[in-house]
């Protein structure tokens, strides 16, 4: 799949990235949103370097936002012929963290209404961590995913049930 040249998001996903996200001295949510989808020369760039692996493209990522650590949060387009919105959302750390956050942009929206960010859903290093929902977030979620509203938690198990070798793919294209 190739990265059309339009790098705007999609409204939902627009909506919930013009929200300001509260890392709160670390208690918060470690999320930073961009404003437009990375280039694909960019996404290509920062793809290569993640997996040490020259002969890759990012074609199969469109990335919106990263944590503090420099970590993307992106969807993975990895259902041929289904719009942006239909794709899951993944998160590749900085220190190699992976993981399918969300099956779709409803389903992110959800989570992030939650209390959730891409790198709280997939990482477990803060046991004493405790998500804070945000009514920011809540409004747009159910502005543009009402029918798909579901705890963060099933959010995650859902993710990772339909993409159980997402770690394995991604790794096996590292060098």
């Amino acid at each position: 799949m190739t990265l059309p040249d339009d790098l705007q998001f999609p409204a939902g996903l627009a909506a919930a990235m013009a929200t300001r996200f509260d890392y709160a001295g670390g208690d918060g949510v470690d999320f930073e949103p961009f404003t437009a989808f990375l280039s694909a020369e960019e996404t290509t760039d920062w793809f290569r370097a993640w997996t040490g692996n020259g002969e890759l493209c990012g074609d199969d990522f469109r990335v919106f936002g990263q944590d503090g650590s420099g970590g993307y949060a992106a969807f993975w387009l990895v259902r041929p012929g289904l719009p942006l919105a239909d794709q899951p959302v993944v998160f590749l750390g900085s220190e190699g963290e992976t993981g399918v956050v969300a099956r779709d942009l409803g389903a992110f929206l959800w989570l992030l209404a939650d209390g959730f960010g891409p790198w709280e859903a997939v990482t477990q290093y803060e046991p004493d961590w405790t998500p804070r929902p945000n009514d920011e977030l809540l409004a747009v979620a159910e502005r543009f995913a009402s029918d798909q509203h579901q705890p963060a938690a099933t959010v995650i198990e859902q993710a990772a049930a339909e993409f159980p070798d997402f770690d394995d793919t991604i790794m096996d294209l590292c060098r």
